[in-house]
């Protein structure tokens, strides 16, 4: 067996492949066998605000799902909070298995504190989906963290989609403070002008991380509205092409610097990083970049080309980098499921009962 240690050329020259050169297709779909659990857990949202989330493994977002079209999908769901909840596999089909939509007195009963359902399904059509709770949405989805990426790879990419190599997850959503420790309240139409904290992958600027290119990167951004707010993306010193909605590949697609994203949405937008410098990334709703109404915060990201120096004054020169914080690491793994320790919560004790038990 031939290791790549031994030939470092050989290393250095995959490392740099576009991520279609390095899949692989299968004779017959294969067929994947999950467990996952929905926790009650802290995380911390922005300097001094910590959130109670009911997360999927633990963090927010929940695990990268990631399979090929076709392939037979197995999740075992445990429901470890004291609440009901479910599972939809948002953008799934579900044929001739419309049991697994994951709608509580529609589909199946909700998964009570302590129980576990086992959702099986085949994983078509392709492209950016996601999963997320259908129990309570408002709140559940809305402020809770109860989303998470899924990933559906084609079995004939687009040309396109061949040139991409750096492939990103963003989703985007928003945080009343306001109910920060109150499970089980907030969300509700009342409380939509209470909304003061805005969050790219569950966190607010700074809290966020930089997206590192090389000069010559395809960058190919996944972008989801997971929460209940809309939200502008922009781009400075780039253009890019929309590609996908939804997951389906466009027929017309077409060149911006700022797009839109609902609630739900989905849109996978490409382009070439060809514009060395350090670039801001944000939402265009000019609250969204605030942090309970203090610019700057919110949905911010920047662009760093390797190269390019640090100055003394720059708001990240000493940010602690997490490379897969836009699961762009685990992209690059084998199909599977891909927890991500960055994005891990803090357990919520529960109370003892009275003797110690």
């Amino acid at each position: 067996m031939i290791r790549l240690r031994s030939l470092p050329w050989l290393a250095a020259c995959l490392s740099v492949l576009p991520l279609s050169m390095l899949w692989t297709a299968p004779a017959v779909a294969a067929s994947h066998h999950f467990e996952m659990t929905i926790e009650d857990v802290t995380i911390q949202v922005a300097d001094g605000v910590n959130y109670r989330a009911f997360a999927f493994n633990g963090q927010v977002p929940g695990p990268l799902i990631h399979v090929r079209e076709g392939d037979e999908v197995n999740v075992k769901v445990t429901n470890l909070t004291a609440l009901p909840h479910t599972v939809h596999w948002h953008g799934m089909d579900q044929k001739n298995t419309w049991k697994m939509d994951g709608v509580p007195g529609i589909t199946q009963k909700a998964i009570e504190p302590g129980d576990s359902f086992t959702y099986t399904f085949i994983a078509e059509p392709t492209g950016s989906m996601w999963y997320h709770c259908h129990v309570n949405v408002h709140e559940h989805v809305g402020l809770r963290g109860m989303w998470g990426p899924m990933i559906v790879d084609p079995k004939e990419p687009t040309a396109e989609e061949k040139k991409v190599t750096r492939d990103l997850i963003m989703m985007f959503s928003t945080y009343d403070s306001r109910y920060a420790e109150k499970p089980g309240y907030g969300g509700t139409p009342m409380d939509e002008s209470g909304m003061d904290y805005f969050a790219l992958n569950g966190r607010a600027f700074p809290l966020t991380q930089p997206i590192r290119v090389e000069k010559g990167d395809v960058l190919r951004l996944r972008l989801y509205g997971a929460g209940g707010s809309t939200h502008n993306l922009h781009t400075h010193g780039h253009s890019f092409m929309v590609t996908h909605k939804d997951g389906h590949a466009l027929p017309q697609p077409y060149r911006a610097d700022t797009i839109s994203v609902g609630p739900g949405e989905r849109y996978d937008i490409m382009f070439e990083a060809n514009n060395p410098g350090r670039f801001i990334m944000h939402d265009h709703v000019d609250t969204h970049v605030t942090n309970a109404g203090q610019y700057p915060g919110g949905v911010v990201t920047v662009m760093e080309y390797a190269g390019v120096p640090m100055d003394d004054w720059y708001a990240w020169k000493d940010k602690v980098y997490d490379p897969n914080y836009f699961y762009g690491e685990s992209m690059k793994k084998p199909l599977g499921m891909h927890n991500h320790t960055g994005f891990k919560g803090v357990p919520v004790e529960k109370p003892r009962r009275r003797g110690g038990k």
